[in-house]
């Protein structure tokens, strides 16, 4: 008995469902709503209006669909316009009276900071380096001391020259007045004329040995002078660095001197942009220590690089309290001009049908639509070439509407629009 009441209940279920899904429709196609549809009750009876399909209808029991009243490939904007009358109100739109200004054209480079040079200071003499007046890191001027050498025999060399000079002025002095008597006696008759020859030759050896022993006190001068070794330009002191007690050659380094002031920053120009470099364009360059200093283009290769094709290029910049360093990773912005562009928000922005990045604006209440270029992105904003050189641009509204569609336009700073309830 139970069995059979749930055998019964079972069917009850069963034919109930099938009732309901009896009332409901067949999609055939699937071409969307209003194509394709087709009550069940016509497919169980195998025609359109049989009499159970018409005594479901009547009861008000089956289904109905109606085609669409719009092109499901319509966009927002055409479906407004397809939906709305001529006397409709018109849609509300925000504008702003955008200028073309300047628009710095700027090209990026990276690089790093160069030393603009690094000179070894050397020993012009053989000699034991008797003192080190520097050490690494300090900062030296042109002529400061830099290492000292031990003299040895050299300051005696110098008096026995200046000893030598003295001797030959003397010899001179001495010719000078065997000249002069010479002449004197030979003028009076008292000499003879050919004692003369012999006086000339003697005024001319002795002016000779002058001029010898001077140019050998100026060579002992200068050998004394050389082991006194100087910077030849200013800079930070840095290895190779001399020790006290070690023995020099001639052409043996003291100290390298490398000069930071000023100095170079050292790019690659990509070829494409080659053509608007020139010397002396402003520039400015960011380390990665986040140091910002200013400098010009002082050199451009003419050559470019085999394994990138992008020409070298140099910046010149100020350091006078060395605080840049050499050989830090920096990007430079060179400034090669300027363009009449527009700063726009980059909200204002956005696609037409055809999927081309534009700005929507209005004349004379009519929308229109013009394409635009990127230049730069800025914290301020993005700057853009194609717009007209005055342009009211749609800053509220221009996603819902399209171009040539009638607008009200109103002011980006007027207060929001009212809608009667």
């Amino acid at each position: 008995m139970r069995a059979l009441f749930s055998y019964g209940l079972a069917f009850l279920i069963l034919l109930g469902g099938g009732a309901w899904l009896a009332t409901g429709t067949l999609v055939v196609g699937g071409n969307g709503p209003g194509k394709g549809e087709k009550p069940l009750i016509s497919v169980i009876e195998g025609e359109e209006h049989g009499p159970l399909h018409n005594a479901l209808a009547e009861a008000g029991m089956l289904a109905e669909h109606h085609a669409p009243i719009t092109d499901p490939a319509l966009t927002i904007a055409q479906r407004n316009e397809a939906t709305t009358g001529a006397n409709a109100p018109l849609p509300n739109v925000r504008v702003q009276l955008y200028t073309a200004q300047p628009m710095p054209i700027e090209v990026p480079l990276r690089g790093r900071t160069q030393a603009k040079a690094t000179v070894t200071a050397v020993a012009e003499t053989a000699g034991t380096v008797d003192v080190v007046h520097v050490s690494k890191g300090q900062r030296v001027q042109v002529g400061d001391k830099l290492c000292t050498l031990d003299q040895g025999t050299r300051a005696a060399a110098v008096a026995q020259a200046e000893a030598g000079l003295a001797q030959a002025e003397a010899g001179l002095a001495q010719a000078q007045l065997n000249f002069d008597t010479n002449a004197d006696l030979r003028s009076r008759g008292l000499a003879p004329a050919n004692t003369a020859n012999a006086v000339e030759v003697a005024l001319s050896g002795a002016k000779a040995s002058v001029s010898a022993a001077r140019a050998g006190l100026d060579n002992a001068k200068a050998e004394l002078d050389r082991t006194e070794i100087t910077a030849k330009v200013a800079g930070l002191v840095q290895d190779p660095l001399a020790v006290t007690g070690a023995m020099l050659a001639a052409g043996s380094p003291c100290a390298a001197i490398i000069q930071l002031d000023p100095i170079v920053f050292s790019g690659m120009v990509p070829e494409a942009h080659i053509g608007l470099a020139r010397l002396g364009l402003d520039a400015t360059i960011k380390t990665v220590t986040g140091q910002t200093v200013e400098g010009k283009v002082t050199y451009i290769a003419s050559r470019a690089d085999n394994a990138t094709r992008a020409f070298p290029v140099e910046i010149e910049i100020a350091n006078a309290d060395h605080a840049i360093r050499d050989g830090v990773t920096a990007e430079a912005i060179v400034n090669i001009g300027t363009a009449p562009g527009h700063l726009l928000p980059q909200s204002v922005l956005t696609l037409d049908d055809d999927g081309a990045l534009g700005v929507r604006t209005v004349e004379d209440g009519i929308v229109a639509f013009y394409p635009v270029t990127i230049v730069s992105d800025t914290r301020k904003g993005i700057w853009v070439t194609g717009l007209p050189v005055m342009a009211n641009v749609i800053t509220v509204g221009q996603e819902n509407v399209t171009a040539g569609q009638a607008v009200k336009a109103s002011p980006a700073d007027a207060p929001a629009p009212t809608t009667a309830s």
